[in-house]
């Protein structure tokens, strides 16, 4: 273990005032790090013959981040001072950072990120490959907000048919709440939108700022008593595996256990499973993959 993860580990255990300034101190090197690696030409800026600064100098990025040379240096030398949002949001832009290292740089300002995010990686064709061969199993891509990113032919028919609805609308907890045809082939559904309603709230915990997480709240109040009363339960539920049963428009009832493989070290992105928990769910799922073959529902 190198010094410098002894100490923040021994800080992030102990003393916040220590994990505050090794935090700053990790944010100024990132900062200059970044900066050096910003070719002028990038950011529309002459080089000039008697440069001799590898990448953008101080002054150019608080010019072109709008804030003053004093303080952009007083945070490269990591000095304890206060970093808003915007800011943040104008430093990432200026030094063209790619989502990863917008989200360092977020956490390292111990700050929340105010652009919405899905939280996911891209559905990138290895992903779709790997649903695929899930087959019969229903699979899904979901992110930590539990859109519906992607999902196999059998998962586009296990509960409704997916593909009909609208890409905005394909959302668990939209979905479990607002969509008729969705509840009605959940055969505990008031257990169900129950425990839905308190992973939301501690999914939630995290994403607090987050105008994407918001606006899915605000949508789900008003368009779902039952979301209401039971968001206005304050329970919390973390994660987990559990056996559900569904009542399928096509094969009938059907008990698959419900499994989460996390694409990211947190409690993020996920490859969401159901497998088939008794031999005649088994033989409903092979029925109903033969049907969505048929009908060519994959996305």
């Amino acid at each position: 273990m190198t010094t410098m993860t002894q100490e923040w580990t021994t800080a992030v255990r102990g003393d916040g005032g220590r994990a505050s300034e090794i935090r700053r101190h990790e944010l100024a090197a990132f900062l200059r790090h970044r900066r050096e690696h910003v070719t002028p030409e990038r950011v529309g800026l002459p080089r000039g013959p008697r440069r001799r600064t590898p990448g953008l100098r101080r002054e150019e990025v608080a010019q072109l981040a709008a804030v003053g040379v004093t303080w952009y240096t007083w945070l490269e030398q990591a000095r304890d001072i206060h970093v808003s949002v915007q800011v943040l949001d104008a430093l990432a832009r200026t030094l063209m950072l790619d989502p990863s290292e917008r989200l360092h740089l977020f956490q390292l300002a111990g700050a929340v990120d105010p652009a919405p995010t899905s939280d996911c990686p891209s559905v990138t064709p290895a992903l779709r490959a790997v649903l695929e061969q899930l087959e019969p199993f229903p699979a899904c891509l979901q992110n930590s907000r539990y859109d519906i990113l992607a999902y196999n032919r059998t998962y586009g028919l296990l509960l409704c048919d997916l593909d009909a609805v609208p890409p905005e609308d394909r959302n668990c907890m939209v979905l479990a709440y607002t969509h008729e045809e969705w509840r009605s082939s959940i055969v505990h559904l008031e257990e169900t939108a129950r425990v839905m309603a308190a992973k939301f709230r501690a999914s939630m915990a995290g994403h607090l700022a987050d105008p994407a997480w918001k606006a899915l709240l605000k949508r789900l109040r008003a368009e779902s008593p039952d979301f209401c009363a039971a968001w206005d339960r304050h329970e919390v539920l973390a994660p987990g595996t559990k056996r559900k049963e569904f009542r399928n428009a096509h094969v009938g009832r059907l008990t698959v256990d419900h499994t989460d493989l996390w694409l990211s070290p947190d409690t993020g992105p996920r490859l969401v499973t159901y497998a088939p928990a008794d031999e005649e769910t088994r033989e409903g799922l092979e029925k109903l993959r033969a049907i969505a073959m048929e009908r060519g529902t994959a996305r």
